[in-house]
């Protein structure tokens, strides 16, 4: 009789905010300016093992907006979720830690960053909807693209 493979566990335990900062360091006077500002958005997406079947997914952003050469603000947030992941293998592994985990984590992120720039005297800066697959294939292509750079070392 052949043993039953245990059935694939995913679960979220947790969702919180991790780190958030907002800095204002040309304030008061860049506040008086009326030009419009530039905005630079940077997200990225971490994962690391807890224990055994659970995992740290998080999702981070950094906001920044300038006038000229001069910040305006900067925001940069971490929201987390933890995650017990069990029965599954490698590969799919890593696709529900690339793709399904950001793709829970992220609203929350959203959410948080547009209140701290709202709550910090600013017309709130909404966060553009994430791919997470797309994201995901294009790291593992670098990454597969890097393997095949680096020089082989044969002894």
């Amino acid at each position: 009789m052949a043993e039953a493979t245990p059935d694939p566990v995913f679960q979220i335990q947790r969702v919180y905010l991790k780190d958030i900062s907002l800095e204002q360091p040309n304030s008061p006077e860049i506040l008086l300016n009326q030009d419009q500002p530039g905005v630079d958005i940077q997200l990225g997406v971490e994962a690391a093992t807890i224990s055994d079947g659970l995992y740290e997914v998080c999702v981070t952003a950094t906001v920044q907006t300038k006038i000229e050469e001069k910040t305006v603000f900067l925001v940069e947030a971490k929201q987390a979720g933890i995650f017990e992941i069990r029965n599954m293998p490698e590969a799919q592994l890593s696709a529900i830690l690339g793709i399904a985990c950001p793709q829970i984590v992220y609203p929350y992120l959203r959410g948080n960053v547009a209140d701290v720039i709202q709550r910090g005297g600013f017309p709130p800066v909404n966060l553009a909807e994430i791919n997470f697959q797309a994201m995901f294939d294009q790291q593992q292509a670098a990454a597969a693209s890097a393997a095949q750079e680096a020089p082989q070392i044969v002894v």
